[in-house]
This record gives structure tokens, sequence and C-alpha cells, in this order.
């Protein structure tokens, strides 16, 4: 029996070597920069991809992840941002020049690059710069990806997103399969050795479920999963004074707060971004933390990505972080935190109570029109009896969202031609519309219907 034992002992080593051979196999060949280990240049893109001091939350996440790579070691002619800037000198702002990301935290804008602001900030620009394009780029700094095959890439993304979508501050949404395309072209031209995505939105899951290949080099993690809100945090609320009920609105998100305190209080080092992931996932209790790609890429440490400089790590516990009793709020309810707060602050009978309850009752009225004709819609082009199946219909997760992406794309856009913007809240729907398109609707029937419901309004 001893004998039996001591066999089977010396095989264990041997059956887990060759799972992890078989693994690597499987997600194409893989190679793992060892801790200390100089491979190449590590490069970030960093996208915030809203507007408006309502959305303070994704440029101070930014802000927030520019502030760790720099202090790790990365260089600025390394590092490219995205942000509309629009919020650290914004009215609303009670610290102009300054953004925070957590209650009484530090500033997190000085010194961020500003490559790509105000109507620079486009997915077509964003896409020329993951393929290292400049002939290619509108505006900004000319900033782009210029990575090699021993290069590190890491891409950061914090907004609204929905079914298939992410979107951008100014002109088209950056949609899933363009996405894919692109990352495919830069796996095809060599332009890193591994990249890390970390994507922060509503149904991020969406943007890479049945499309990310696993052998691509590419590990990725999401905030929620394809059918679920991700949420903001550190957000107003009557039981707290000072930060953030003074700034009226959402100081972060709740994944990427995770994250990014998670690299704040560790060693980049001696934390792996399995590790992190793990992290990430138990503090993010309200949505489904993902994981795509080539996962055998999350046994790396963090510094492959992110850098990595002797310093002495936080004493702040992220238990401690976890249990206070900060206001979580949904992706696509936070604006309506920083309008319902303006009415509140207003002195009553003012003019400025007027109009502060003027704005809210737009966007609540809004948000009716989009519940509305989105259900107007799907009744004239399927009947209301079909109208939840519509909605709520989600694919298995080996399956992307919709067969056809310009089916997709068309129906977006001629929806905001009848009915006006989708807004924040009412990208929802695109699964709705994703669902449509799988059911076989054209262009012709998707103008009679949106027609319809919007009485040929813009």
């Amino acid at each position: 029996m001893m004998m039996m034992s001591s066999s089977y002992g010396s095989l264990v080593p041997f059956l887990l070597l060759t799972a992890l051979m078989m693994a690597a196999v499987s997600e194409g060949v893989t190679r793992l920069a060892s801790a200390g280990e100089s491979t190449g240049t590590q490069w970030a893109i960093l996208v915030a991809g809203s507007n408006g001091y309502s959305n303070y939350r994704h440029q101070a996440d930014v802000c927030h992840a520019y502030q760790i790579l720099k202090a790790n070691g990365l260089k600025d002619e390394n590092i490219i941002v995205f942000m509309y800037d629009d919020i650290a000198r914004s009215k609303y702002n009670p610290t102009k020049g300054i953004i925070i990301n957590k209650p009484n935290g530090p500033d997190v804008y000085h010194g961020v690059p500003k490559d790509y602001t105000g109507d620079a900030t486009t997915a077509a620009n964003l896409y020329a710069v993951l393929l290292g394009n400049k002939t290619a780029l509108s505006g900004g700094s000319g900033k782009v990806l210029n990575s090699g095959p021993n290069d590190h890439v890491f891409f950061y993304y914090a907004d609204h997103g929905s079914t298939g979508l992410l979107a951008m501050p100014v002109g088209d949404n950056i949609y899933a399969n363009d996405l894919i395309n692109v990352l495919k072209q830069m796996y095809k031209s060599q332009k890193y050795m591994n990249m890390v995505m970390y994507i922060e939105a509503c149904e991020a899951g969406s943007m890479l479920q049945g499309l990310l290949p696993k052998d691509m080099g590419i590990y990725a993690t999401t905030a929620s999963n394809a059918e679920e809100s991700s949420y903001g945090y550190y957000c107003p609320s009557e039981a707290t004074d000072g930060d953030p009920s003074k700034y009226d609105t959402c100081l972060g998100d709740l994944y990427s707060i995770s994250w990014l305190e998670d690299s704040d209080a560790n060693d980049l080092g001696k934390e792996t971004l399995q590790e992190q992931y793990l992290t990430v996932k138990k503090r993010t209790n309200l949505s489904h933390v993902m994981q795509y790609g080539n996962t055998v890429l999350s046994q790396a440490f963090l510094s492959t990505y992110m850098g990595q400089s002797p310093k002495s790590v936080s004493s702040v516990r992220l238990d401690e972080l976890s249990s206070s009793t900060f206001r979580a709020v949904p992706q696509r309810d936070a604006d309506l935190v920083f309008f319902q707060r303006q009415v509140q602050k207003a002195p009553k009978g003012s003019a400025e109570s007027v109009e502060a309850q003027k704005r809210l009752d737009e966007q609540i009225a809004r948000r009716s029109h989009v519940d509305r004709s989105i259900n107007q819609i799907i009744s004239h082009l399927f009947g209301g009896s079909n109208a939840a199946s519509m909605l709520t219909a989600v694919r298995p997760e080996e399956q992307p969202v919709v067969d056809d992406w310009d089916c997709l794309k068309t129906f977006v856009r001629t929806y905001e031609q009848y009915c006006g913007r989708l807004s924040e809240y009412g990208m929802q729907y695109t699964r709705a519309m994703a669902n449509m398109c799988n059911a076989g609707v054209d262009k012709d029937r998707m103008v009679a219907a949106s027609v319809q419901a919007c009485s040929g309004k813009a």
C-alpha cells in the first residue's frame, strides 16, 4: 500500500504539468514573462467613453489608471489616453482642476496626457491608435501604438455599454465585431507579444462572447456578463456628508475601483492577473465579472503589463473598503443621481430650483419615450405577445449576441434617425434590436416601424 501511495504521489506533478501543457496548446502557444523579466516595451491605452459631469466616474477611473501605470514606471510616450476632459473644470465640480476617484481621495487628474480629448475622442481614432495608423487620425496628439512582437499591451475602457457595443463621447459607437477585427489585425501585424483588456460597461461580456479567439495572445476581463448592468460606486446618498455627496455624482465604478485600489494596495510584481481577477470578482458583488480569451495569460504578474516600481504598499485593506456603506447605482441610473441632487440642493422656489427640476423632468420624459417607442416597434414588427421575448432573449455563452452586425448598426442608426438618440439609458434596448435582427427584420421594416412609433420625429 505504501508503494502504491508513493507511486501515486509522484504521478500527481506529472499529471498537473500535462494538464497545463494541454491547456496552453488548446489556447495557442503562450509565453509568460517571469517576475522581473524585461520583455520589450509596456504600452497602455486608456479610454473614458463618456462626457458630461453626470458621468464623472469614467474619467476619474481612467485618470486613476494612468497614475498607477505612471507610478510603476510606464512612460508617458507609451501611455495613450482618451478622455473628453470636461469634468475637471466643470462648473459643477466643487474642486476645480481636481478629479478624485474615491471619497477624500487624492487628485488623479494631474499630469494625465491629453492625447485625445473633445472631438478627437472617436471610435475611428481609437482603431487608428490600436493599429498604429497615424494617417487615419483626425485630431489629437498623434500618438499611436508603435509596438512590436516583444511588447505587452494593456487596454482599459470605462463607460456605458450595451449588447454588442461600447459608447464613445463623439461619433459612432465601438461595435464588438469592429473591435474584434481590429484586434485580429493587431495580432496579424505582430503588434504585441500578449495583450490584456479590462472593460467596464454594462453588458461588457457581449463585446467578447463568442467572438474573441483563445489563440491570439489576449486575456480579458469584463465588469459584467453579456446581459447585465455594471455599477457606479461611491455615489452620493442622504446618509453621507462630504465626499461623494458634495460632488453630486458617483466618483467611480465598482469593477474599476476594485482593480484600481487592489493595484494601489499590492506589489504588482507579486500579484498575478488571476489573483486580481478573483479579488475584483469578490468585491464586484452586483454583477458577474467575466474572463475571456487566453486564460493561461492570467498566470502572469500584473507588473508584466502595468509596470513595477519599488514602493511601500497601501496600509488600507480592501475588505475595509468593501464593508463600508458607500452606495452603488446601476450605470444607467447614475446620471439621475446627479440631476436629483441638483433638485435637492437648489433653494426651494428659486430659478435654480425650477431649472434643475426641468432638467430632471426632461431626463425622465426621455426615458419614457424610449421605453414606449421600443415597445411599439416590437409590437409593430412581431405583435405584442412577442415583445417580452424580444426584450429578454439571451443567447448561449458560446454564441455572439447577433449574427448580422450590419443589421444591428442599421437598426441603431434607423432608430436614432426617427426617434432620437438612444442615450445611456436607451442603450439597454440594443439587445432587443439584436434579437429582432436575429429574427430576420430588414431595413424597410425597421424604418416603417420606427416612423410609426415616433411619428417621424427625429
